[in-house]
């Protein structure tokens, strides 16, 4: 088994968090959200994110509007729907307890109790 696929799977289980998790202060076109994952150290091709926001707007949970740009083609921002605020809130606790279970599982246990 490849350690490289194991943590491009990782990853891409937590991309859809990490996505509106960005948007939740303020609208961002893709240039600005790859850019947020980058220096998270997310590497995220735009292969990989136009479809995953085209499905998180079907899905009711972005929604998009055109700004013009003074460097080039008009841009398409991004920004949750009330809809999308509920659902990342939800996903912030179910991520909260995930994290607390990982933890839990994976704490090495301490030498007095060997």
């Amino acid at each position: 088994m490849k350690i490289e696929n194991t943590k491009a799977q990782m990853r891409k289980g937590v991309l859809e968090y990490c996505i509106l998790s960005i948007l939740k202060d303020q609208d961002a076109y893709v240039a600005e959200i790859l850019d947020t994952l980058k220096d998270a150290k997310m590497l995220v091709v735009e292969g990989t994110i136009y479809p995953l926001l085209t499905r998180l707007k079907n899905a009711g949970l972005l929604s998009y509007r055109w700004e013009e740009s003074t460097s080039g083609p008009p841009r398409k921002y991004y920004g949750l729907t009330e809809t999308g605020k509920l659902f990342l809130k939800e996903l912030n606790t179910t991520w909260n307890n995930l994290q607390n279970a990982v933890s839990l599982v994976t704490r090495q246990k301490s030498t007095s109790n060997e």
